[in-house]
This record gives C-alpha cells, sequence and structure tokens, in this order.
C-alpha cells in the first residue's frame, strides 16, 4: 500500500513537472489577444470557417453560441461561418455542434488519422505556441505533405494558410529560433499575415474559454455585492454584539 501511495505521488509531482520542462523545441513569438475585440474575433471567425474547418472540428461549441456572442444574426452566421450540410443534404442547423466538412473516413483515407478537434486547443498549447505554430510551417521535401513546423517538428498536415503567407524555407536559427525566408510569396505580406494570425488566435482563444466574456464583464458587478454584502454583515455583527460591549 505504501509503495503505491510512494507511485501515486511521484506521478502526480514529477510527471506535469518533467513535460512542462520539455515545453516547446523553440522560443514562443508572444502575441496580444483581446477577446473583447468583437471585430478581431468576427475576423479570426471568418478564418476559422474558412481555413480550419475543412478538417477539424470544434464540437464542443454551437453555432448558436458563436453567432450570439460575435453578433451575428443567423443569415449573417451562414454567409459567413456555417458553410457545412448535414448527411441528408440540407444546410447545417444553427443548433447543431460545429463539426469539419470532412468525413472521419475520408481524413483517414487522405491523412491517415482524423485530424484533432481544436476547441480546446488554445487552452491546451496556449495562444503563444499557436501564434507561433501558423508563422513557422516551411518547405521540407522528405515530410509526406512537403511542409514541417518548426514548433511541432514531422508534422502531418498540410500548411492552411499557404495561400496567405505564402511557402518559406528555413535558413538558419538566430538565438534558438529558427530564420525563414519566403521562397514563393502568398496573398498577404509578412506583417498583413501576422495580423491575420492573430485574428485567428484570437477567435480559437474565445473558442476554447466563451464564458469568459461574461466573466469579465459581470467582475466588477459582483465585487460590488461583496462589498454591499459585508458592509450589511458588518452593521450586523455591530448589532448583535452591541449589548456585550
Amino acid at each position: 500500500m505504501n509503495r503505491l501511495l510512494m507511485l501515486l505521488l511521484v506521478w502526480i509531482f514529477l510527471v506535469p513537472g518533467a513535460a512542462f520542462a520539455a515545453g516547446p523545441s523553440v522560443p514562443l513569438d508572444a502575441v496580444k489577444v483581446n477577446v473583447h475585440d468583437r471585430d478581431a474575433l468576427q475576423r479570426g471567425a471568418k478564418l476559422f470557417a474558412g481555413y480550419c474547418m475543412a478538417c477539424h472540428s470544434a464540437q464542443y461549441m454551437r453555432y448558436t453560441h458563436v453567432a450570439r456572442d460575435l453578433g451575428w444574426s443567423a443569415e449573417e452566421m451562414r454567409e459567413n461561418f456555417l458553410f457545412t450540410r448535414n448527411q441528408a443534404g440540407d444546410p447545417t442547423p444553427m443548433g447543431d455542434m460545429m463539426q469539419a466538412a470532412i468525413s472521419d473516413k475520408d481524413a483517414v483515407e487522405w491523412f491517415g488519422v482524423v485530424p484533432p478537434d481544436l476547441t480546446l486547443s488554445a487552452r491546451l498549447y496556449g495562444e503563444d505556441w499557436m501564434y507561433t505554430f501558423l508563422r513557422s510551417f516551411y518547405l521540407d521535401e522528405s515530410r509526406p505533405l512537403g511542409v514541417n513546423n518548426s514548433v511541432f517538428a514531422s508534422i502531418g498536415m498540410p500548411h492552411p494558410l499557404w495561400e496567405l503567407q505564402g511557402y518559406q524555407e528555413k535558413v538558419g536559427y538566430e538565438n534558438k529560433r529558427p530564420v525563414f525566408e519566403l521562397t514563393q510569396p502568398g496573398g498577404l505580406s509578412p506583417e498583413e499575415y501576422d495580423s491575420v494570425v492573430q485574428d485567428l488566435v484570437t477567435f480559437m482563444t474565445y473558442l476554447a474559454e466563451p464564458i469568459k466574456l461574461q466573466r469579465e464583464s459581470i467582475g466588477p458587478w459582483v465585487l460590488l455585492f461583496l462589498a454591499g454584502l459585508t458592509f450589511l454583515f458588518y452593521l450586523l455583527k455591530k448589532e448583535y454584539w452591541k449589548d456585550v460591549h
């Protein structure tokens, strides 16, 4: 029994620490994310629908929830975000969970694996990791799909935003950071592409914790309520103890 308890303690305290110590293989670039910026959320949502949901799901979020938080009507939601259809061929209902356009069967046939769900990816990896990841694809002829990623080595997916960024090559390292050279320009300049990635990461950060929008807005009211309640308890305490003193 004691031995089992010791093994359990080692697992609890040492394994997470080792995983944390391993960390990313390269230094991460910092990104500033503001989930209260509705314009950035809407731009990021359009990017997510256009470039991510062909293969990846966000099955722990409903379309109606996104529409409400981003201020879109049902018509705007279908125009900007909801492009899929159900198995019967009808437009996907607004109340459904956010599923990928590709079926699991086709995903396994094309990629060898079902692409992971992205609902909680921002909480799992962090904003800086995702921002750096989406800017770190580079050409690599040794990979089946012709690209690799400095943050996620031997990745098994194509560069999802290649039309916007273009293709770059890794030419070396500087201060442990990979240095890239853009060899095939995309539709955006490097500065514009960084801004686009920031919008996408902003939406995915919201996606991982949508309650943050409401939680931060009601926070001051909760503190005000607690302050008023504390004052009432103070008056009540004085009333109870006035005869004692």
